[in-house]
C-alpha cells in the first residue's frame, strides 16, 4: 500500500507538511504528514486546545502523553514528539501502512484459529506492557488495532483515548462515548471501573470477533445490548476449539473481581501455543522537553501552521527559461558545449513530482536532501571531478502545471549527461509533452 499523496498546496507545521485526513474523532483529527527534510511519513493527531481546556483535562493528557512517549513497544504505535500552536496540539505518531485490523475482518469474515491467536498474543503483549506502566486504553476495538506492512499488530490511541472520555469528580473513569459492544459490564453501570480488568474484557470480545467474524453481544436496542453484556449472554460458534472457548469464557466474566487477569492469560495453554515474546529494540534516551513546553505554554516553542506551495513562475520568467526563447541556448549549440542544465513540465501535483524524483534518484546511488520544493541529489561515487551533485526545483506555472528544473552543481558534465539519460526514464509518467513523442531536450548554458 502506498502512502497517501500530498496536495499541491499544503499546510506546514514545524518541520512537517500535513496531507489528507486519515481519521476524525470528537476531540481530534489524524492527518498524514511528511518530514520536510528526511521525507519520513508520520501520522499527526491534531487536537483543539480549547476543548482540552474546557474539559479540564490538561494535567491528565500531559501525564498520559508523557507516559506514552516513554513507552517503546513493538506492538504499540510509537509517539515521536509533541508540538503546539496557539490553538492546536500536534501529537506526532508512527504511520503504518497496513490499515486497520477491522478492514481485514470485513474482507475475510473471520480468521483461522492460529492467525487469530497470533493477533491476540500481540494485543495482550501490548496491553500487559502498558498496564505495567499505569496506562489503560479504555476503548479497545479492531478499529484501534493497526497493521504494518509486515502484518505486525500496533495498538493505536493507547493512553490517548481519554480524549473521548470524561473524568468526573470521583476520580474514576466513565465512558462518554465509544463502541458499547466492546465495553465491559462494569463500565456500563456508570459507577466507575478499573482500567486493567475492563481492557481485558475488551480483548476477549476482540478475540471472539477475530475467530467468529461477528460480535458476541449485538442487539439493535441499546437496553437489550446492555442487558446481554451485563449477564455475559453469548454462545460460541461450532468451529471454536475447546481451549479457545474456555479462555474466552474466563475473559468474558461479568464480575471484574473473578475475571481472568493478564498474568493468568499468559500462562494459559491455548494462549501459549506458538507464542513469540515481543522483541525490543535498543532503548534510546527519551526527552520530555517538548511535552513540558507544549503544556507550560512556552511562547518560544510554539509552531506556526501555514499554507505553502511551490514558488510561482510568471510569464516573463517562463519565456526566458523556455527552449525556444533562450538566446543562450543558440550560443551554446554553436560552441558545441555539453548540456549541464535541463527542465521539463508536469501536470502532476508538486509533491508527487518530488516523490518521483526521489524514487528515480535513489536506485542510481544518490543521497537526497529536501527542503520545501528544492532538492539536492548527491552521488555516492567519485567521478572524474569528484561526486556528481544535482540541484532540482519545482516551480508553479499554473495551478495544474509545474516546471521542474535540474541543474548540475558539482562533478563532471558528461557524467551528468549520462546520469540524466538513465534518470529521466524513471520520470516518463510525470513528464508532460505537448506533442506526441516530443523529447524533453536539455537547455544549454
Amino acid at each position: 500500500m502506498s502512502s497517501p499523496s500530498m496536495p499541491g498546496t499544503w499546510t506546514r507545521v514545524g518541520k512537517y507538511e500535513l496531507g489528507r485526513t486519515l481519521g476524525e474523532g470528537s476531540f481530534a483529527k489524524v492527518k498524514f504528514a511528511r518530514h520536510v527534510t528526511t521525507g519520513d511519513c508520520v501520522a499527526i493527531k491534531v487536537i483543539d486546545r480549547d476543548r482540552v481546556l474546557h474539559h479540564r483535562m490538561v494535567e491528565q493528557i500531559k501525564r498520559e502523553i508523557s507516559t506514552m512517549k516513554m513507552i517503546k513497544h513493538p506492538n504499540v504505535l510509537n509517539l515521536y514528539e509533541v508540538m503546539a500552536s496557539r490553538t492546536k496540539i500536534y501529537i506526532v505518531l508512527e504511520y503504518v501502512e497496513g490499515g486497520e485490523l477491522f478492514d481485514k475482518i470485513a474482507k475475510y469474515g473471520k480468521f483461522k484459529e492460529d492467525v487469530a491467536r497470533s493477533y491476540f498474543q500481540q494485543l495482550i503483549n501490548a496491553v500487559d506492557y502498558c498496564h505495567s506502566r499505569g496506562v489503560y486504553h479504555r476503548d479497545l476495538k479492531p478499529e484501534n488495532l493497526l497493521l504494518d506492512t509486515y502484518g505486525v499488530l500496533k495498538v493505536s490511541d493507547f493512553g490517548l483515548s481519554a480524549f473521548s472520555q470524561q473524568v468526573r469528580g470521583d476520580g474514576l473513569l466513565h465512558t462518554a462515548c465509544g463502541t458499547p459492544n466492546y465495553v465491559a459490564p462494569e463500565v456500563l453501570t456508570d459507577k466507575g471501573y478499573d482500567g486493567t480488568s475492563s481492557d481485558v474484557w475488551s480483548c476477549g470480545v476482540i478475540l471472539f470477533v477475530l475467530m467468529a467474524g461477528y460480535l458476541p453481544f449485538d442487539e439493535p436496542n441499546l437496553v437489550a445490548l446492555y442487558r446481554r453484556i451485563q449477564k455475559a449472554e453469548f454462545s460460541f460458534p461450532s468451529w471454536f476449539s475447546s481451549g479457545a472457548k474456555r479462555l474466552i469464557k474466563r475473559i468474558l466474566d461479568p464480575n471484574p473481581l473473578t475475571r481472568i487477569t493478564i498474568s493468568e492469560i499468559l500462562e494459559n495453554e491455548w494462549f501459549k501455543k506458538n507464542y513469540k515474546p515481543p522483541r525490543f529494540e535498543t532503548e534510546e534516551d527519551v526527552s520530555l522537553d517538548d511535552v513540558d513546553a507544549v503544556f507550560n505554554d512556552s511562547e518560544e516553542h510554539l509552531v506556526m501552521e501555514r499554507k505553502e506551495k511551490p514558488v510561482s513562475m510568471n510569464a516573463f520568467e517562463l519565456i526566458s527559461r523556455s527552449q525556444g526563447f533562450n538566446l543562450e541556448n543558440l550560443f551554446a549549440k554553436e560552441m558545441g558545449l555539453v548540456k549541464r542544465e535541463t527542465r521539463f513540465t508536469s501536470k502532476c501535483p508538486a509533491n508527487e513530482i518530488m516523490s518521483k524524483i526521489e524514487a528515480a534518484a535513489k536506485p542510481l546511488g544518490f543521497n537526497v536532501h529536501k527542503k520545501n520544493y528544492k532538492m539536492k541529489l548527491q552521488g555516492d561515487k567519485t567521478g572524474r571531478k569528484g561526486h556528481l551533485a544535482v540541484a532540482t526545483e519545482v516551480f508553479e506555472v499554473a495551478p495544474s502545471l509545474h516546471m521542474v528544473e535540474l541543474r548540475k552543481t558539482g562533478g563532471d558534465t558528461l557524467e551528468f549527461h549520462k546520469f540524466y539519460k538513465t534518470f529521466s526514464s524513471g520520470l516518463k509518467d510525470i513528464v508532460w509533452t505537448t506533442e506526441p513523442n516530443a523529447k524533453q531536450d536539455a537547455v544549454n548554458k
